[in-house]
């Protein structure tokens, strides 16, 4: 917890998704207009904004761009280095790293660990909270290793401006959305609902 905290996702680490109201959410998305990126209801309009997201989530608004280099060289390397193993893949080149992989690997903290291991699980665990919570994939089991490099040194992770990359994937995903052969959307739902 004290490196999610200064890696300012301590919040973030604390949110369930289990309470969900898909009829409520479906109502919301019915409402978005795209062209303003505002709700229109009878008594007005409303939207999610930047205050929302770091008071709701705790992410910094300010600070560097989240912006991730989308192919590596090396990515098993980068893995090793980071998260201290890389996965068994049959790629060589592999561009996100499955769900299943990162709780079967850091599932479990042993009570031995050393500091360099709570680091390598503090980075799988912000890597797992940005794929399963706030910038889910559509396929809904990798998250992609972009976001891996900007978690190398966890005392500069709160320089980056989190929640503003959240609100601009939460935004693009709602366009698509109000086509009708959409029938899923994947995003901070936890965000929109509240």
């Amino acid at each position: 917890m004290p490196y999610l905290e200064q890696a300012r996702f301590g919040s973030a680490a604390l949110i369930q998704t289990s309470n969900l109201r898909y009829d409520l959410l479906s109502a919301l998305v019915e409402r978005w207009r795209p062209e303003t990126h505002t709700f229109h209801f009878p008594c007005g309009e409303c939207t999610v904004t930047l205050e929302d997201v770091t008071i709701q989530l705790g992410l910094p608004i300010d600070g560097s761009f989240v912006t991730g280099v989308s192919l590596f060289i090396d990515p098993a390397a980068l893995c090793y280095q980071l998260l201290g193993d890389s996965p068994e893949d049959d790629e060589s080149n592999f561009t996100g790293l499955k769900f299943t992989w990162l709780k079967a690997k850091f599932g479990e903290l042993s009570a031995t660990a050393t500091e360099g291991e709570l680091m390598c699980v503090c980075r799988a665990y912000i890597i797992h909270i940005l794929g399963v919570i706030l910038m889910l994939d559509a396929n809904n089991n990798k998250v992609h290793l972009m976001y891996l490099p900007l978690l190398a040194d966890l005392s500069s992770v709160s320089s980056y401006s989190w929640g503003s990359a959240v609100l601009v994937v939460l935004y693009r995903e709602l366009s698509p959305t109000i086509s009708p052969d959409v029938v899923d959307m994947y995003r901070c739902l936890t965000l929109l609902q509240s």
